[in-house]
């Protein structure tokens, strides 16, 4: 199936999404939301068992598209309707992320900016290039941070960092978001998308079905007491039991051979 909006190639088991509004810097609108959630159901169909998520040409996402929310505003005659529709359908992309039982790791190819930046961060690994910039935009036009920035920056950075990348907005490069624990690793432009794919390729040959229930986890944890979240992994860890993976985990080790995992 073809996207107005998005790339769609499997590679292998692989899927790579590609944002592909080049020309207004891949910024988010509803269709690109909507087409978002139907490329990762597809690439599911098509057995994909990990996602990497990049941009066409210099940027990776400028965040909302301001002109289009304006033209959804001006045509139901209400301003609130700037935010409203869209919002909604933005929000359902990032929580699919979030919810979806395979790895998403970004590759951030140029600039990541407000629900851009939102919308790498919300990938369960980020990667980028040394060019890649990011920051929190919202600010410089009198909004505030959205698609899930609130929640997971000062879970990354902490509480005073994330204040003052929301407060002013300011731009820092892939260096600086690296050494203050936002993304992964920053690589150089001509090797983003080798190193991307080499770490999907070895998540995909992994138990994907653990990957599924560790961030599953990884989000429980954001509410979970300490008890809580202990109860939370061993009924993780009695599923995890029941996988044929485990089973060919535990075989590939009594047998000293690699193991062959399905991801079920």
């Amino acid at each position: 199936m073809s996207y107005e909006t998005i790339q769609l190639e499997m590679r292998g088991q692989v899927c790579v999404l590609t944002l592909n509004r080049p020309d207004r810097l891949n910024a988010l609108t509803v269709e690109a939301a909507v087409d978002f959630k139907a490329a990762v159901a597809d690439a599911l169909q098509q057995g994909a068992r990990a996602i990497v998520l990049t941009g066409a040409g210099r940027a990776f996402c400028a965040g909302g598209d301001l002109r289009a929310m304006q033209e959804i505003a001006t045509k139901e005659g209400r301003l609130e309707a700037f935010f409203d529709e869209p919002l909604r359908i933005l929000n359902e992309a990032i929580l699919l992320i979030r919810q979806t039982p395979v790895p998403f790791i970004a590759a951030v190819n140029g600039v990541a900016s407000g629900g851009g930046c939102n919308l790498a961060l919300a990938c369960d690994l980020v990667i980028a290039a040394e060019s890649a910039k990011f920051n929190q935009a919202f600010i410089k036009i009198g909004l505030v941070p959205d698609c899930g920035g609130t929640f997971i920056l000062p879970r990354l950075v902490g509480l005073k960092k994330a204040a003052e990348l929301m407060f002013t907005g300011d731009m820092i490069t892939a260096q600086q978001a690296a050494e203050m624990g936002m993304i992964n690793s920053v690589v150089t432009d001509t090797g983003l998308m080798g190193h991307a794919m080499s770490i999907a390729d070895r998540l995909a040959q992994s138990p994907t079905a653990a990957i599924a229930q560790i961030k599953r986890l990884l989000e429980a944890s954001a509410v979970n007491d300490y008890g809580g979240q202990l109860d939370r992994e061993r009924e993780a860890q009695i599923e995890a039991g029941k996988t044929k993976d485990f089973v060919e985990g535990v075989s590939a080790f009594l047998e000293k051979r690699p193991a062959r995992f399905v991801g079920s």
